[in-house]
C-alpha cells in the first residue's frame, strides 16, 4: 500500500493559492516533469490551451519531508466552515506554547502572513489548550497559527 501523504485544496486560481501556501510552509513550486525546464514548457508540450494553465498547482517542502500540497480548480467558491483546517508552527518558535514570548512569535508570525495574503479572524487564549490565532488564506480557507 501506498502511505505518501498528498493533501488536495480545492480552488478559484490553484497558482495564486499555491505561491500563498509556498510563502506560509516554507515550500517551492513542484519541478516540471523529466524533459521540460520549466512548467511553461510542460503545458505547451502537453498541447494544453493557455486559459487552462491555472487549473492546477503544486508545492512540495524542499526538504522532502512534508507531504505534497496539490490545488485544483474549482468553479465554486468556498461554503460554509471547513471540516479540515492546517495548523501552522510559527518557523523557529520556541517549545513553550502559551509563554508571553510565544504569543509575541506567533502574532508577529501572523503579520507577515497577513503580508502575504492571509486575515486574522480572531486570536484565542484558552487555559487548558493554550493560545493559537485562527487565519483565513486568500480564498477564505480558515488555518491556524499555533
Amino acid at each position: 500500500m501506498d502511505r505518501r501523504l498528498q493533501i488536495v485544496m480545492d480552488a478559484a486560481s490553484p497558482r495564486a493559492l499555491g505561491t500563498f501556501w509556498a510563502s506560509v510552509l516554507g515550500y517551492v513550486e513542484d519541478p516540471p516533469p523529466p524533459g521540460y525546464d520549466t512548467w511553461e514548457e510542460a503545458l505547451i508540450g502537453w498541447g494544453l490551451p493557455r486559459d487552462r494553465w491555472d487549473d492546477a498547482y503544486a508545492i512540495v517542502d524542499p526538504e522532502g519531508v512534508g507531504p505534497r500540497v496539490f490545488f485544483q480548480k474549482v468553479p465554486e467558491p468556498r461554503a460554509g466552515k471547513n471540516r479540515l483546517h492546517l495548523d501552522v508552527g510559527v518557523p523557529g518558535g520556541p517549545d513553550a506554547p502559551g509563554t508571553e514570548k510565544d504569543k509575541d512569535g506567533m502574532r508577529a508570525h501572523a503579520a507577515r502572513l497577513v503580508d502575504v495574503g492571509a486575515r486574522v479572524v480572531r486570536e484565542y487564549d484558552d487555559p487548558a489548550q493554550g493560545f493559537w490565532i485562527t487565519m483565513e488564506d486568500p480564498e477564505g480557507n480558515v488555518f491556524d497559527v499555533v
